[in-house]
């Protein structure tokens, strides 16, 4: 047991610094490039699983991308990750960082994608200054409030939010959105 930990402990910390280490390496052009390359991959996936998500994205206030990865050994637990928030209302682009702490029994690593949802001006307002705070998942399906669909697999976390949630590697027991801080990457943003 102690083997796992200490091996789970060394992926965690060779996973922080080597995704430090990238982003130090590129301009910010080059690191804004690939968040947006990262999030067209990821709406691509989310469309071929989900290919009526593409018109409800259309037709939101705004939606955000993150790509993640994450870290649960024992008791604690810990993810960052990077994305792009889109008003599609004005255009605006927002790159974002995120950071989760967690506690509880568990065990993994994985890399996922979060794809959220928001559908009111105050959601997007709120999000994109870090003052969402994300509660309990709420079902399985959550209503548009576009045209009164559902979307399959999206979860509401907030008021006027909503997220779905994409593993791309590995395997944990659970994840959830509590203890998550998501907020303006300085570097990147004007």
């Amino acid at each position: 047991m102690k083997k796992i930990f200490a091996m789970l402990t060394v992926l965690l910390c060779l996973l922080t610094a080597t995704t430090a280490l990238a982003a130090s390496k590129n301009s910010v052009a080059e690191q804004r490039k690939q968040i947006d390359q990262l999030s067209a991959k990821t709406l691509e996936k989310l469309y071929a699983e989900y290919p009526h998500a593409q018109r409800i994205i259309n037709e939101c206030y705004a939606w955000a991308t993150l790509s993640n990865s994450g870290v649960k050994v024992l008791f604690i637990g810990s993810s960052h990750g990077r994305g792009v928030a889109v008003n599609n209302q004005t255009g605006e682009r927002v790159y974002l960082r995120m950071k989760e702490l967690s506690a509880g029994l568990g065990l993994g690593a994985k890399e996922y994608n979060l794809i959220f949802l928001l559908n009111t001006r105050e959601a997007w307002e709120n999000f994109i200054i870090g003052k969402t705070r994300f509660g309990a998942s709420a079902g399985a399906s959550a209503d548009d409030g576009v045209s009164g669909g559902s979307i399959e697999g999206a979860e509401y976390v907030a008021p006027g939010v909503w997220v779905f949630q994409m593993t791309t590697k590995g395997l944990t027991l659970e994840a959830t959105l509590k203890g998550t801080k998501i907020y303006k990457d300085k570097k990147l943003n004007d």
